[in-house]
């Protein structure tokens, strides 16, 4: 490792592998927690041809940004599809107008760093499958450890605010 604790080498890192059925697959470094970061997060992801790293969603807190740095894909932008390459810089502003998702459309890994504000408590919303996540004590991306609540809800399930209280 490095002889300073603010500099990561990314060789040094071990991959997180995350996947879900034939469809989600990525591996990710996560640069802005190895280097003790708080405010803000930074992760190296590859994802496989044919592949995507997440479903398509967007934060109610945070800003996201992703460079690519090898490969081509298509993102998923709102009502969109936009090709993407190396050398694209692609910024998410918080809110559903930057509903995103990445999916590797080439023939060769997908590589990118995705940056992001780690503003919690955050909620993503996943307009795909109807859900919200909540997260409390860390936001996504970060810390599991520090996390205090973190939990997905359908949005069709609603309750009255006074409902079970007596």
């Amino acid at each position: 490792m490095s002889s300073h604790p603010k500099i990561v080498r990314v060789e040094q890192l071990k991959w997180i592998e995350q996947s879900h059925g034939a469809s989600f697959r990525s591996r990710r470094k996560p640069l802005g927690a190895a280097a003790k970061n708080e405010k803000l997060g930074c992760s190296l992801y590859e994802v496989p041809p044919g592949c995507r790293a997440f479903p398509f969603h967007y934060h109610y807190a945070n800003e996201e940004a992703i460079y690519v740095l090898e490969g081509t894909g298509t993102l998923r932008l709102a009502g969109n599809e936009v090709a993407i390459a190396a050398g694209d810089y692609i910024a998410f502003p918080a809110g559903d107008i930057s509903a995103h998702q990445m999916i590797n459309t080439g023939d060769a890994p997908l590589r990118y760093l995705c940056f992001s504000t780690m503003i919690e408590p955050d909620i993503t919303a996943y307009p795909d499958s109807n859900k919200i996540g909540v997260f409390t004590g860390s936001a996504p991306g970060g810390s599991r450890e520090k996390r205090t609540f973190n939990a997905f809800f359908r949005t069709d399930t609603e309750t009255d605010y006074w409902e079970g209280e007596e």
